[in-house]
């Protein structure tokens, strides 16, 4: 009998669903189990480094290419992951190429015969491809206990129907805290019936079909919200993370004087800075802003008067305007206030700077996860997606963020009126969150200490590593059982 585990795991191309899950298939490899991720070229050039140097540690790690259909959906070649898509049109294309892999990966799934598919809840189909081979599937959730026990209530239950006007609060049902919402924080697909709103359906049916439930989060984080999913809806889950600390506890992430190279300008600024003195903005990939809501931050940061490093995408400064955000930026740096880096930014060293005290985030999962890690807490900014639950987590729940008061669930592609976040509500939002009253010292506290708890999770004995061990074991069972009732029928 072939004694490894081989697991398979499928990731789907946008960052904050891709990031996370291979991040875990390194992790499963790091523990023996045999791994193939399969993904499309464009998407594995962007993480294949990492699977190479694991593969030549001696780690059984490897990609499977599949080909992208570019010219079938009229792409250009290299298009392939929704960060791409820069018009809906184009984001559609791309939406349609995935949903045309299907077949391949069927045929893939068959040939490569692993013990168990580990795939992401956007692939509902992958439920059938398992049962096919008598194998199971494993859900990947790519966010929080909180936001999938929170949808499901509100999918349920309906609490925002019959209410006068989309600004009205509704209490979110059957979660053990007091949680408001308006109906204009959930996602236009729960609101009214849209083309999503079935794709969404298939998505959380599979889930109860599935083998289980794969959380990037960890049990201190949110113990309520994870005995919640496994009583109540009664989904069988295991959290393993933060998957990213994980991963990068291993790695040789260290900034030495040798490695910080094209980042040594940034250090030495983060350096001249008083500890907890700076506020790092990001907004994610995914995220695009209006010329309008960019200049409303611009104001907001610099009239708060805190120091602050903003990450501005070059997408973002092409309204004919671009001359506003390149006058900011001189500005601040003649006032040292301001540090702004275009495009990319190196992440984790500006979190694990004792000078930076804060972020501002749109409360994508990995973000809260990474800002968690280096305990610190947030002004909260959601845009879409599942991220205003996630800041009722980190508001209400949690008590380590402050609301910046965004009120509309819209993805930047939407039509629709743009509600803009004005500058007295950053500077208040900043003001709560950097200034030294009892309710940012408490929240500093509360993120301190979940930070520590972070980093005891995924050590020896800790419960999202015994988590991985006893998922691991139980797929190693299923697989002795099912070669042996093979035999059995074999002979």
């Amino acid at each position: 009998m072939e004694s490894q585990l081989h697991v398979t795991f499928l990731p789907f191309p946008t960052p904050g669903h891709m990031i996370p899950m291979i991040d875990t298939a390194r992790l499963f490899a790091k523990h023996g189990v045999n791994v193939t991720i399969i993904t499309t070229h464009a998407n594995a050039s962007t993480f294949q480094k990492a699977i190479d140097s694991d593969f030549n540690s001696g780690y059984s790690i490897k990609t499977h290419l599949i080909q992208f259909p570019s010219a079938q959906v009229c792409l250009p070649d290299g298009v392939e992951n929704l960060k791409d898509g820069t018009s809906s049109e184009i984001l559609g294309k791309i939406a349609q190429g995935i949903m045309m892999l299907q077949d391949q990966i069927e045929i893939l799934f068959q040939d490569l015969q692993p013990d168990c598919i580990i795939t992401d809840m956007t692939y509902p189909w992958t439920v059938e491809s398992a049962a096919k081979l008598n194998i199971p599937r494993i859900y990947f959730y790519s966010s929080s206990y909180f936001s999938n026990c929170a949808s499901y209530f509100v999918r349920k239950y309906r609490p925002h129907d019959n209410l006068v006007s989309d600004t009205q609060k509704f209490t979110v049902p059957c979660l053990p805290h007091t949680i408001e919402m308006t109906p204009l924080q959930l996602a236009d697909w729960i609101r009214v019936k849209t083309s999503a709103t079935g794709a969404f359906g298939a998505m959380f049916e599979s889930e109860k079909r599935s083998f289980g439930t794969l959380y990037n989060s960890f049990h201190e984080l949110e113990s309520d919200y994870e005995k919640l999913g496994k009583t109540t809806i009664g989904i069988k889950s295991w959290s393993i993370g933060p998957v990213s600390a994980w991963i990068n506890k291993d790695d040789d992430k260290g900034y030495t004087e040798k490695n910080i190279g094209k980042d040594q300008e940034l250090v030495n600024w983060l350096n001249s800075k008083e500890n907890e003195s700076v506020l790092y903005v990001s907004f994610g990939s995914l995220t695009r802003l209006s010329h309008e809501q960019i200049a409303e931050i611009a104001h907001g940061l610099e009239n708060s008067g805190h120091n602050f490093i903003w990450v501005v995408r070059e997408k973002d400064k092409d309204d004919g305007e671009e001359g506003f955000l390149i006058d900011f930026e001189k500005r601040m740096k003649e006032s040292k206030k301001g540090y702004i880096i275009w495009n990319w930014a190196p992440q984790l060293l500006i979190l694990d700077h004792p000078a930076t005290g804060g972020i501002v985030t749109h409360c994508g999962w990995n973000s809260i996860l990474e800002s968690l890690n280096s305990g610190l807490p947030m002004i909260t900014w959601p845009i879409f997606a599942e991220q205003f639950y996630n800041e009722k987590l980190l508001v209400d729940v949690l008590k380590i963020g402050v609301a910046v008061g965004s009120k509309v669930n819209q993805f930047w592609l939407s039509i629709g009126e743009e509600v803009v976040v004005r500058r007295e509500e950053i500077v208040k939002a900043v003001e709560i969150l950097m200034g030294n009253g009892q309710v940012s010292k408490e929240m500093r506290m509360r993120a301190k200490k979940l930070g520590d708890a972070a980093k005891k999770t995924i050590e020896e004995g800790g419960d999202s590593y015994n988590n991985l061990i006893q998922l691991i074991d139980e797929l190693k069972s299923l697989k002795i059982a099912r070669e042996l009732e093979k035999t059995r029928l074999d002979n």
